[in-house]
């Protein structure tokens, strides 16, 4: 069973309708102690960080997520999602998750053809191979739609990078915890082989 974390964040249903189509076995939930006792766990949303963390820390899933990711429980991460596992946002100055240490700076573009949210797909460079990743090719295109953008404070929890205008960190990797900036349940065929992989992956 996947548990897909509820907490009003925006695109529970859409990731919800990816796992039925791929025939997995999910729900969306609210109950901390369904979360800590799934098999896996997805952790999606869209919306403002500090409004975030406030629903979180009212449903106590702010210690679900932690005692989630102490278990070993393969955990991913979606946009704001991925943002908000970090230790703090640059969006309201909130203290975030700190499940990795870092930090989610708001763009700060030169060129002024370049709209901010980022909208739209954008192709992702592999730093390194991970078995959420295997059958999807590099310079594969994702679907982004974001403000914020995730930089661990460990370049080496860094998988893949994006480009607008600048490189971004867009998957973020430590032990059991996988994370993307992008929507995989918005992305096609790639993004439906990512979360296909995430759901046979045992979190090493």
């Amino acid at each position: 069973m996947i548990a897909i974390v509820d907490y009003e964040a925006g695109n529970l249903t859409s990731v919800k309708r990816a796992l039925d189509y791929l025939g997995l076995e999910n729900i969306i939930t609210p109950d901390p102690s369904v979360i800590t006792g799934a098999e896996r766990v997805i952790f999606p949303g869209v919306g403002h960080a500090a409004s975030a963390m406030k629903r979180l820390l009212e449903r106590k899933l702010d210690k679900a997520l932690h005692n989630a990711f102490a278990k070993g429980i393969p955990i991913l991460g979606i946009c704001l999602g991925t943002q908000i596992i970090l230790s703090r946002s640059e969006e309201g100055d909130t203290q975030c998750l700190g499940l990795l240490d870092g930090f989610c700076p708001k763009f700060k573009l030169s060129n002024p053809l370049l709209k901010i949210p980022h909208i739209g797909w954008n192709s992702v460079s592999f730093r390194k191979g991970h078995p959420v990743l295997d059958g999807i090719a590099q310079n594969d295109e994702f679907y982004f739609v974001h403000s914020y953008y995730p930089v661990p404070s460990d370049a080496d929890c860094i998988i893949a990078t994006a480009e607008y205008e600048i490189e971004f960190p867009v998957i973020l990797g430590k032990d059991n915890l996988i994370a993307t900036q992008f929507h995989p349940e918005k992305s096609g065929p790639s993004g439906l082989r990512l979360l296909s992989n995430f759901s046979k992956w045992n979190g090493k």
